[in-house]
């Protein structure tokens, strides 16, 4: 057997590493606090869209979440990742939109769901095993790849402030207003970025991403009347058997060839969003290692394809609710490295802060009645929150990358045909505004470490 290039230990199968908790890492209280604070307010945010949108009840909203929350943990303790994972959450709301508008009934939407799994499972795998994956990115224009990711913004805003606004902005509009504003501030104000630099309190409070918004609403909304909390206690028992005859393929039917089909487009999307945060991922951790030569952290993104295959087939086949199973869940994945970064004395490995954050893969949240009744009206509000941030970060990211009035004309285009028309119509208008109205761009170089 060769030796595994990652010096912690594991248990090796085939390119993944199993490392177990508690055996192979260590239970940091830091990481393990943040994350059971940070899983609740947005790990759930999943709930509200599929009681809407598909029917289920409470209880099999949240029993989908558990599976799915089980699956993205199983990137770091499975599979061995380094990266913190979590949804590819610039596609949540092209979902939405292509669920909502193209499929009537909830086993309609659960088909397209599995569709869309399914074909994402397969693209990965095959670009990942090939290696085809960058050499495609290297191809697609610029102003396609800033188009769609605008498109996902312009999408994520319709979402919020016409297509679902009588169903929870309208409903809470005080206590959702506060949560977005102070996560705006908190997480993308220029004016508190120097402040963050004099105050480690406050860079410590933007730290947790969605958190502090969440919170505010929490305490905002019972004194403006919007939020009435029904407290219950106990622990939660899923129904396993009900949650599967209503939410998988295997109780409401499999998807047919045209389905599969109609939802090609959007999985090809999902993956030139997908591969900026692998190039993301990558970069934050070799900006850290020169810190860190006790951990050589093996980076392999082969490897990194074939687990988001796997997951995303297994998601498929239980209970789909595509985009969920992504590469990276950027914020998360910074703050872990970053105490990383500082040593020994902080953190002994990147896989000890990596699985702390994640419960140790212990869902813990969602077992415990008290806080999931106290959170269960906010969930629209935490809904609307992640759709709002994800608008603006996709916004943020978009519009830096057209530099000629063209581009910016053509990166337009791309954005309201992704957003409103069928994604095929969407990546054809992309793709004819990027080589008929923009000179084209010469090809960056390809990386060293190809993906």
């Amino acid at each position: 057997m060769t030796p595994h290039p990652d010096p912690t230990p594991g248990w090796r199968w085939g390119p993944f590493t199993f490392r177990l908790p508690f055996l192979h890492t260590r239970l940091l209280w830091p990481e393990f606090l943040q994350g059971l604070l940070v899983s609740a307010a947005t790990g759930l945010a999943l709930v509200p869209v599929m009681t809407h949108f598909f029917g289920f009840t409470f209880e099999q909203a949240l029993t989908c979440a558990i599976i799915h929350n089980i699956l993205i943990t199983s990137a770091v303790i499975v599979f061995g990742e380094p990266y913190a994972p979590g949804w590819v959450t610039p596609a949540l709301p092209l979902v939405l939109a292509f669920i909502a508008t193209g499929f009537e009934t909830p086993a309609e939407r659960v088909q397209a769901m599995t569709a869309l799994s399914i074909n994402f499972a397969l693209l990965v795998f095959v670009l990942g095993v090939t290696g085809l994956g960058s050499r495609l990115l290297r191809w697609i224009p610029q102003t396609l790849k800033a188009g769609i990711i605008l498109g996902a913004a312009l999408a994520a805003f319709k979402r919020v402030l016409i297509d679902d606004a009588d169903r929870f902005l309208l409903t809470q509009p005080i206590a959702t207003t506060v949560a977005c504003g102070v996560a705006l501030l908190l997480i993308f104000s220029e004016p508190l970025q120097g402040l963050m630099k004099r105050h480690v309190g406050l860079a410590r409070l933007a730290a947790l991403g969605l958190l502090p918004g969440f919170i505010a609403a929490a305490i905002v909304g019972p004194l403006v009347g919007e939020v009435q909390y029904d407290i219950q206690w106990g622990l939660f028992v899923p129904p396993l058997a009900e949650t599967w005859a209503v939410a998988s393929p295997w109780g409401v039917g499999w998807p047919s060839p045209v389905v599969f089909l109609t939802a090609a487009p959007l999985a090809f999307i999902t993956y030139i969003i997908l591969f900026g945060d692998i190039v993301t991922g990558q970069a934050v951790l070799a900006d850290a290692q020169p810190e860190r030569p006790d951990e050589p952290i093996h980076q392999d993104a082969r490897r990194t394809h074939l687990s988001l295959a796997v997951r995303n087939a297994l998601l498929g086949i239980s209970t789909p609710f595509f985009p969920t199973q992504g590469a990276l869940w950027t914020g998360v994945h910074v703050v872990i490295v970053q105490r990383w970064r500082q040593g020994v004395q902080q953190m002994r490995s990147l896989h000890d802060g990596l699985h702390s954050y994640y419960l140790m893969g212990i869902p813990l949240v969602y077992f415990l009645l008290p806080l999931l009744t106290g959170l269960k009206p906010l969930l629209g509000i935490a809904l609307s929150l992640t759709l709002v941030v994800t608008g603006f970060a996709c916004a943020y990211v978009a519009l830096a990358i057209p530099q000629r009035p063209a581009q910016r004309g053509a990166v337009l285009l791309t954005a309201a045909a992704i957003a409103f028309l069928e994604p095929w119509i969407g990546l054809v208008v992309g793709l004819a505004a990027a080589l008929l109205l923009v000179t084209p761009d010469p090809l960056p170089e390809e990386p060293a470490n190809k993906v």
